[in-house]
């Protein structure tokens, strides 16, 4: 079980990359004491089925490239809503519209939401994070 150090540098890794790659309106939200199959969950938007998938191979890369692999991703042929499973974070990469139907973080209010460091910047921040 992962520290919440290192889940932190995972969700700031997984953030950075979404971000190198245009992602917009990022989220992380602490869920570790609401349910037992994950401990962050990083949400985040994408403009088109392209750039969602452009964003999932991003984060699969920087997961790769920090010495591990996702164990599992699905949605990505459709790309409307990506999942990205890292174990103790799972990444959701949506599309504006499907972001909007689901509304995890409406479903996950009681979740805290988390600080990503200073990585995104103000004008890439959603408006919880500014």
């Amino acid at each position: 079980m992962a520290t919440r150090a290192e889940r932190l540098a995972r969700a700031n890794r997984v953030a950075e990359a979404a971000l190198d790659r245009k992602a917009v309106d990022l989220v992380a939200l602490d869920v570790s004491e609401l349910t037992s199959y994950a401990d962050t969950f990083v949400i985040a938007t994408a403009t088109s089925d392209r750039h969602a998938r452009a964003v999932a191979d991003a984060i699969r890369e920087a997961e790769v490239a920090g010495g591990s692999q996702p164990l599992g991703i699905e949605g990505y042929d459709e790309a409307r809503w990506v999942l990205i499973d890292l174990g103790d974070v799972i990444v959701h990469v949506f599309q504006e519209e499907v972001r909007a139907a689901y509304d995890l973080e409406r479903l996950w209010s009681d979740a805290q939401s988390l600080a990503l460091s200073e990585l995104a910047s103000p004008s890439q921040a959603s408006p919880a994070q500014r």
